[in-house]
């Protein structure tokens, strides 16, 4: 795919760079686990923090929760002049964690943009992975297709709301590293001042997720390729890395003294993973990008242990063996650009936090 230099890159994106726009600051929670932001819901809209996730397509908030079981602050129904109950149930279920509730409509503004009568889950039945962070709920930004109320995103619905050509059809993302604030979600727009390099293009291979093609890895410049096309999940609501345990198998390979631990983790010695030793690679569509070991390394598996856990973790046999999820270990070094319009593609910019 071509690569855009920083020169050019407003001739290439048109209107991405100017016309409507929103630019979010994000808080960077528990040491990079997961980023969110504030989003206001109804008239007059109440404030409430969302994580910002590409790898689903719902939003919800919790609200009427049952006495102590929600930490979070909460949505409430009866202080919006605008809110309306569809009666509908709403469950979601993610890779960890589930919720549930009902189906509300009412206006939703994130950085500035409103999106009227947007679908959302009014939860009252958060699971336990949803308690005790400073999160009130979730923010989907993959496609549509996979959502499970059936129902247009909130940048979806900006898109079709707002003149055309008016917001630009992509939305970016910068993610910091160990430091709450700094972090951001452009909606239409593409901030220059958090990367280093131009766009490297990867085409969406299903409007489901933001899936990219990934063909394997490169350890210390050896390519371990893959035996089957996998689709990647660029997923900025997931907080490592993981992939088929075929394809993690031949990464660890190459590394010495690799061991599999339980649920899909490898330790390896701590004195292999440093930056000097080590170099890892995601392949994307046949490119190199790079995992930085400081991401990688996930620190000792036990006080005093010379063994440290990776990075790279192994999906279990609940998963497809053609899937990747690729979350914030990566992103934090590689800006990311999601695209609505050429097919759908995914621009992946080094991000000034990348180390040089």
């Amino acid at each position: 795919m071509p690569n855009l230099t920083l020169a050019n890159l407003p001739n290439d994106l048109g209107t991405f760079t100017g016309g409507t726009h929103g630019s979010q600051p994000l808080t960077d929670y528990g040491g990079d686990t997961f980023y969110y932001g504030p989003v206001s819901i109804g008239t007059p809209g109440q404030i409430l923090n969302v994580d910002v996730d590409t790898g689903s397509a719902d939003l919800w908030v919790q609200s009427n929760c049952p006495k102590n079981t929600c930490t979070s602050p909460q949505f409430n129904q009866t202080k919006s002049k605008t809110f309306k109950n569809t009666k509908q149930s709403f469950n979601i279920q993610y890779g960890s964690g589930s919720a549930s509730g009902q189906l509300g409509q009412d206006s939703v503004t994130i950085a500035g943009l409103t999106a009227k009568n947007q679908y959302f889950g009014v939860v009252n039945n958060p699971s336990e992975d949803f308690e005790g962070t400073p999160s009130s709920g979730l923010l989907g930004m993959a496609f549509s297709s996979i959502a499970s109320s059936g129902k247009p995103t909130f940048f979806e619905n900006v898109l079709a709301q707002y003149p055309t050509d008016s917001v630009g059809p992509l939305f970016s993302v910068f993610l910091t590293r160990k430091q709450s604030s700094g972090s951001q979600v452009c909606f239409g727009c593409y901030d220059t001042s958090k990367v280093r390099s131009g766009i490297t293009w990867l085409p969406v291979t299903s409007k489901t997720y933001w899936t990219v093609s990934m063909t394997g890895a490169l350890v210390n410049g050896r390519a371990v390729p893959a035996t089957t096309t996998i689709f990647a999940a660029i997923d900025t609501g997931t907080t490592l890395i993981y992939v088929p345990a075929a394809l993690a198998k031949s990464i660890y390979a190459q590394i010495p003294g690799s061991q599999m631990m339980s649920s899909g983790y490898y330790r390896v010695p701590c004195s292999n993973l440093n930056s000097n030793s080590l170099r890892v690679s995601l392949m994307f569509n046949g490119s190199p990008f790079s995992i930085d070991m400081r991401d990688f390394n996930l620190g000792r598996v036990s006080s005093g242990s010379s063994y440290c856990v990776a990075g790279i973790l192994a999906l279990g046999n609940n998963f497809p063996d053609n899937l990747a999820i690729v979350g914030d270990e990566f992103l934090k070094s590689w800006y990311s650009t999601y695209d609505y319009s050429n097919g759908a593609r995914v621009g992946l910019s080094a991000s000034i936090n990348q180390a040089q």
